[in-house]
């Protein structure tokens, strides 16, 4: 603005005739008294129609009213606006955008108005292009989620870029292969996964519908060559003869202009984005380039999506297989369980049967997620289970277990996780019912007695898994009451609850314990409400393993100590007669009292100090065990014909369903199992040209 009032003719027509702008200058009527050729070119108006009318006289069509409203309030504020922006809306133009500043002016007469119009059309058209573009960047990708991906895409296009948008894609292969290189056949099938329009818009397809598209359109073009197109629709188009009841819906909604651009990623074809537009203005070849990059960065977020969940299909497939079956029924405990995956991650639990009708508790968490995490969960379950049925003690079986984690794992694994898994070994005998924990990084188990209350029990803390390499773990040994409760579970249970507690893992082991503390109840109601409680971890797998506990009655259990002196061997024998007749099971004796004879006959040679014989009578299993306090194990071998001896403990494996050899601190043990449910062994195939007499 200028001091005083302007009647300097030359200056103004300078000011008019040079400006590469519009300029108006309204009088205090708020008539136009001047504008410049410039001005007219915005406008294209005529001077006649302009000069000495209001603004709101002349083609109301490109936004007059609003600048109408603009001088109003600069006439109300006296202050100047600047920079306004107002789109036009003639039918012949409607992207038409003005930009537009108002602001008072000094005349001769009183004070007058200038108004600086500028057409911004292209400058905002490409404003706009790039909003929809960065709304697709923002927004498709958020998550690893296919359909996720597939709205954002088609919500952030429509209604700002199109009137209608729809994403297409190939079905998964179900043997997980990528997708298919080249020119994909006319005939393959694709499925609506998103689409936005107004709620009046029929689509063509409707979502979840999978099938080929006509042929030949310009869908089957671009799928074949991988080249977006601009289509100008006309109701005279071939291609829409392929389907004219298919495509009238097209012609129905008056769609003129559409645009068909591949989704393609790593040189394959994912589908098709396709979109429409029916109002005025088309689409242009610099819409086609904006498809192009919305395609191409959805197809991106398209393919990961695609890929991490065929990885997660794949790796949870091999995670269920890799778990447990249907938990043996034990009668040293009742058992039940809860498994909550998160993604495929290396939660495991197991159950193992030992000798001596014990029982191992096992429950481990493999660090990571993926197919690698669930394989690595199935090897070192597999190495567990079979260092455990080793009849090894529960803490070289943790130490041997961590030299197969440091083995397994490798240098980027290091990187990634310091440590490769944790886990917690519980081993429960029910003649004894002595509980011995042991835990590698892992939370310690949770023991209620019968009456509910929670047993402290303080079960050293190993290393995790992979850590050390050959680490020590030292094992907690207590005794426990038959209907106790043995839990043990993953951070995944108790992970949750401790942030949300703010008081970590203790709070949320309290909390455990009392759901806990009604021990009575159902294993498996126990288990659903301690998910419900505990609120789990959303983001980590969660196990929980409950085992009521049970032991065996006095009268099922025959204990002697016998003198080490090859005299005994026919007492043996006879008191193994003895006791199953009393136990009604005479038809076994004979079988029983040659397994014996041959296991006592070999701690007496071969073993030192007293030798201990053992029955149990478990459900549908007879157990014999022999021990003695020599540690060194026997092997089995085969006698040559001239041997005198060498054959008993071939005998002994051929007369029972399994055997083994059980290794205390200071003695061992050589067991034998018989199912009571199959026919006894066919004694005469057993010793058929053997000795019996000597091992």
């Amino acid at each position: 603005m200028t001091d005083g009032p302007v009647d300097d003719a030359a200056v103004l027509d300078a000011l008019f005739a040079g400006s590469p702008q519009g300029l108006f200058l309204l009088d205090g009527d708020r008539k136009v008294t001047r504008y410049n050729p410039s001005a007219r070119g915005v406008r294209a108006l005529p001077a006649e129609t302009v000069l000495g009318h209001y603004v709101e006289d002349f083609a109301p069509d490109l936004g007059t009213h609003e600048i109408a409203h603009l001088i109003d309030e600069v006439l109300t504020t006296g202050e100047p606006l600047r920079n306004r922006l107002i789109r036009g809306r003639s039918p012949s133009e409607p992207h038409r955008t003005l930009a537009v500043q108002v602001s008072l002016f000094p005349l001769r007469d009183g004070p007058g108005l200038v108004g600086v119009v500028e057409d911004v059309t292209e400058r905002q058209a490409a404003a706009d292009r790039l909003a929809v573009l960065s709304t697709v960047h923002r927004t498709v990708g958020a998550t690893l989620d296919v359909q996720a991906s597939a709205d954002a895409l088609v919500t952030a296009l429509v209604p700002a870029f199109a009137d209608a948008a729809a994403v297409d894609l190939l079905d998964d292969d179900p043997a997980g292969a990528e997708p298919p290189s080249g020119p994909l056949p006319t005939s393959v099938p694709l499925r609506r996964v998103a689409f936005a329009a107004p709620d009046s818009v029929r689509p063509l397809r409707r979502t979840g519908d999978s099938r080929p598209f006509p042929y030949p359109t310009p869908y089957t073009q671009a799928l074949n060559d991988s080249h977006a197109r601009l289509v100008q629709v006309t109701p005279d188009d071939p291609w829409l003869k392929t389907d004219p009841d298919g495509f009238a819906p097209l012609l129905g909604r008056t769609v003129h202009s559409m645009i068909v651009a591949p989704l393609t990623a790593r040189d394959g074809v994912l589908g098709l984005l396709t979109l429409y537009r029916s109002r005025v203005d088309a689409f242009e070849e610099d819409d086609l380039d904006v498809a192009r990059q919305a395609a191409a960065t959805a197809a991106s977020h398209l393919d990961n999506a695609r890929r991490y969940r065929r990885e997660h299909a794949v790796a949870s497939a091999l995670q269920r297989r890799l778990q447990p079956g249907a938990t043996p029924r034990l009668s040293a405990v009742e058992t039940a369980n809860v498994y909550l995956p998160e993604g495929a991650g290396g939660a495991w639990f197991d159950v193992i049967p030992l000798s001596g009708a014990r029982v191992a508790l096992v429950v481990g968490d493999v660090a990571g997620h993926g197919i690698e995490a669930a394989a690595t969960m199935g090897q070192l379950r597999v190495a567990l289970r079979t260092l455990a049925l080793q009849d090894l003690e529960t803490d070289e079986v943790l130490t041997h277990l961590d030299e197969v984690a440091g083995q397994l794992t490798s240098v980027d694994a290091r990187e990634a996780h310091p440590y490769l898994a944790t886990c917690a070994v519980t081993v429960y005998d029910p003649v004894s019912r002595q509980c011995t924990m042991m835990r590698a990084g892992h939370p310690a188990p949770v023991l209620v007695d019968p009456d509910g209350a929670p047993l402290a029990v303080d079960v050293p803390l190993g290393p995790s898994l992979g850590a050390e390499g050959g680490a020590a773990f030292q094992p907690a040994v207590v005794q426990l009451p038959p209907g106790s409760l043995i839990a043990l579970c993953t951070n995944g249970l108790l992970g949750a609850e401790g942030d949300r507690e703010g008081d970590g893992e203790t709070t949320a082991v309290h909390r455990l314990e009392h759901v806990l503390a009604t021990p009575s109840r159902p294993l498996q109601e126990l288990c659903d409400t301690a998910v419900y409680r505990m609120a789990p971890s959303r983001y980590d797998d969660a196990v929980l393993l409950l085992a009521r506990t049970d032991s065996l009655p006095p009268h099922r259990v025959a204990d002697w100590t016998l003198p080490a002196d090859a005299s005994v061997v026919g007492t043996a024998r006879r008191l193994v007669g003895q006791q199953l007749t009393a136990w009604d099971l005479a038809d076994r004796a004979f079988t029983t009292e040659l397994i014996i004879s041959e296991l006592v006959t070999n701690a007496i040679l071969y073993g030192e100090g007293p030798v201990r014989l053992r029955l149990i009578h478990d459900q549908e299993r007879l157990l014999a065990e022999v021990t003695d306090a020599n540690s060194a194990s026997p092997h089995l071998r085969h006698a040559r014909a001239g041997d005198e001896g060498g054959r008993g403990l071939y005998i002994v494996m051929r007369l029972s369903a399994h055997w083994g050899v059980r290794h205390g601190r200071r003695d061992k043990t050589i067991w034998s199992e018989q199912r009571l449910g199959e026919e006894p062994a066919d004694l005469l195939n057993a010793v058929d040209a053997f000795d019996t007499t000597g091992v």
